[in-house]
């Protein structure tokens, strides 16, 4: 029989997501639960796993799609009889051809319900040179029937008839450059156009290789002011190049979705910024004697991992900084737990993972915690519930080389703290003057739920645990 597999909602409630590349070809057989290819929501690049053990009759969108949740995007052989009652997660009962059911097989966990039938948005087909788009039909989501002459053909067709194969950060260099991807053979495996395919189209083109680690660096995220250079340099390449004085990119993915919360988190909430400038030469003494420790080899030791320990124990003496408003209930939420977000720059755009019970954690098990969140945000991999139910945040813009800034509220928290660049600077020490490691942390809040008391105490305690690590003794 033959099984289709809609696109499901993947969390959150979000309704659309972009098809990143497939792993699988029309004719191909799968397995249960075997991974079918990569969607892009606009928080997470995600793995499609296959609700079905069959053949791949038909793929109705290709890579760079964006397909609205509940269209069909494959299509599978199964073995049995009978015509499927398809969900969203791909579930379909099977009959003996008598009209009894003979199992079900289940919807995969996550997926959840079939969505209600509001009409499907017909999309425009794409062509890339001189390909003819699709039919409507196809490019509707609708799949040919796999018996007809025509299918696989169309589902041949629906694919090339899409922008080339090639990975949101490769998409971004190739904007970033001024370089059409329709224009680059890909070297990839199955034709997927790589970084190095767009950096040699790029040089080859101008007539000069591009200048070593400036677009290279881009794909590694936030790490340091110098990578931070390097993308303002491959930028500057568009600049003076033939049909380029303009360029046009879709606002989709995590920066549509970052951009929306970020315009409801300011006109929503009212923002307080309180800034405080620390002398931190004995924490950052404390986190080397550490390293040097037996126990803490190989643990990645920064003063991220310092000030995420110093907010949990801060947010514990100070429970305001800890809520949400609920503004359909008129109730105030107060988070008996932290689920401590951090915001990190990637290819894709600025995200902010939480470490779900950091409050529960050590030094060390946060160090942990901290390194294997940057991991997973930088390759893109950072799953949907990672990224939900947030209650305060960090942001390090120091790693830039900024001082201090008023950080934006994350969407339904309370607040969130920036951690400035740790300088050496001549500093009042002992009764002289000293050159010392000095930060600036910043600290934005909600002001419906922190007054200025509260606010500004909390800053205190967590300014003075970043300056003296000892001083979590007198904390109670």
């Amino acid at each position: 029989m033959i099984a289709e597999f809609k696109l499901p909602d993947l969390g959150e409630g979000l309704t659309e997501s972009e098809i990143v590349s497939w792993a699988v070809s029309v004719g191909d057989t799968v397995t249960l639960n075997q991974v079918l290819g990569e969607v892009e929501t606009a928080k997470a690049v995600v793995e499609l796993p296959s609700p079905y053990a069959g053949k791949v009759t038909a793929i109705a969108h290709g890579p760079g799609a964006v397909v609205e949740v509940g269209q069909v995007i494959i299509a599978f052989d199964v073995p049995g009889t009978g015509s499927p009652e398809a969900g969203a997660g791909g579930s379909a009962v099977q009959d003996d051809g008598e009209g009894q059911s003979l199992k079900r097989i289940p919807t995969l966990v996550g997926y959840g319900a079939d969505p209600e039938p509001s009409g499907r948005p017909v999309r425009r087909a794409r062509t890339v040179g001189t390909m003819e788009p699709v039919a409507a039909s196809t490019a509707e989501g609708a799949i040919p029937s796999p018996t007809s002459p025509t299918a696989r053909a169309a589902a041949t067709a629906q694919v090339q008839s899409e922008r080339p194969r090639s990975t949101p950060p490769v998409r971004k260099l190739a904007r970033d450059l001024g370089v059409e991807l329709a224009m680059v053979p890909g070297s990839g495996v199955h034709g997927l156009i790589t970084r190095d395919d767009v950096l040699s189209f790029s040089g080859a083109r101008s007539g000069a290789t591009p200048a070593a680690g400036a677009a290279g660096d881009q794909n590694k995220g936030a790490g340091s002011a110098g990578e931070g250079a390097a993308s303002y340099i491959s930028v500057a390449k568009a600049w003076g190049q033939e049909n380029a004085r303009e360029v046009r990119t879709p606002v989709k993915g995590v920066q549509k979705f970052m951009a929306q919360a970020m315009v409801q988190s300011a006109f929503t909430a009212p923002h307080v910024t309180e800034f405080l400038t620390v002398d931190v030469t004995r924490g950052m003494k404390f986190l080397e004697r550490l390293r040097r420790r037996r126990d803490f080899d190989g643990v990645k030791l920064t003063p991220l991992t310092l000030a995420a320990r110093a907010v949990a124990l801060g947010l514990e003496r100070r429970p305001a900084l800890n809520s949400s408003w609920d503004e359909a209930a008129q109730e105030v939420v107060q988070h008996n737990y932290l689920n401590l977000g951090i915001a990190a720059a990637t290819p894709r755009g600025l995200v902010v993972p939480n470490i779900k019970d950091a409050h529960t954690l050590g030094l060390r098990a946060l160090a942990g915690a901290l390194s294997a969140l940057a991991d997973t945000a930088r390759t893109g991999k950072t799953q949907p519930a990672d990224l939900a139910g947030g209650t305060f945040s960090i942001t390090n813009i120091g790693v830039f080389g900024i001082d201090a800034g008023t950080p934006i509220l994350n969407t339904g928290e309370a607040g969130i703290l920036a951690l400035g660049a740790v300088r050496n600077t001549p500093w009042e020490h002992k009764g002289r003057v000293a050159l010392r490691q000095v930060m600036t942390l910043s600290l934005s809040f909600d002001h419906r739920l922190v007054d200025g008391a509260a606010g500004s105490l909390f800053l205190a305690d967590v300014g003075s645990v970043m300056a003296d690590p000892a001083m979590v003794l007198a904390l109670d």
